[in-house]
């Protein structure tokens, strides 16, 4: 139940937030993949060895992929990891049906486009994100039934940084900061704990970043307990 907030604009900037299982070993922000993907930047997965975020700064590529819900019709011996999805996108490799993974939302950003590939066990339907400030889940583009985004997409909107605006990412932060104060199990909640919700995740850390003509940045922030914010 990740969630990212993105404004498309000049540069196109965002604040992405990873909910996983904290069992599930994982590793912060790095070049993790130097043989098939030299110079991509991104949260690695362990188990799978793909990436949660990816980023090229070369290509000026950053792909983000979220669960989503699905109907896939086969057996978990023959389903894909979908680790290698965002990993794939940053090098202009963008995913096609038919795909053997379960759901997701693959939030790809270039300085061109931003668009949202989402793919449900039998389609894959394409959502471009327009100019302006938006949110998504693990449902569709500024989802008015996801809680958090009709809680939190119009204070997102009014506190829009201006485009030169070098210290963009604190005013975002101060309401993701904000948000923290809910109860974790909050459905109204950023940063989360998914137990009450029926799935062993909870908010581990969360990303800035920015891609534009010049270049693409990334950092990131892991929380000191999974869920909590700090």
């Amino acid at each position: 139940m990740c969630t990212v907030v993105i404004d498309v604009s000049r540069p196109t900037r965002l604040l992405a937030v990873r909910d996983e299982d904290p069992q599930r070993e994982w590793d912060d922000l790095g070049v993790w993949w130097p043989e098939h993907h030299p110079g991509v930047i991104g949260i690695r997965d362990r188990r799978a060895g793909g990436a949660w975020l990816a980023v090229d700064p070369a290509s000026r590529r950053l792909a983000v992929l979220l669960n989503r819900a699905d109907v896939l019709d086969l057996p978990e011996s023959e389903v894909l990891s979908r680790g290698s999805l965002a990993l794939e996108s940053v090098a202009g490799r963008s995913p096609e049906p038919p795909l053997r993974t379960h759901g997701f939302n693959l939030l790809e950003v270039s300085p061109e486009r931003s668009r949202v590939l989402s793919w449900d066990g039998v389609q894959l339907s394409e959502t471009p994100v327009p100019e302006g400030v938006h949110m998504i889940a693990h449902d569709g583009l500024d989802d008015p039934t996801t809680a958090r985004i009709a809680t939190w997409l119009p204070r997102f909107r009014a506190d829009r940084p201006a485009p030169g605006d070098a210290d963009w990412s604190s005013r975002w932060l101060e309401l993701l900061a904000e948000s923290g104060r809910l109860s974790r199990d909050d459905d109204r909640a950023i940063i989360r704990d998914n137990h009450v919700h029926g799935y062993p995740t909870m908010s581990l850390l969360y990303c800035i970043a920015a891609v534009a003509d010049a270049g693409a940045h990334v950092h990131s922030h892991v929380l000191a307990r999974p869920g909590e914010w700090s």
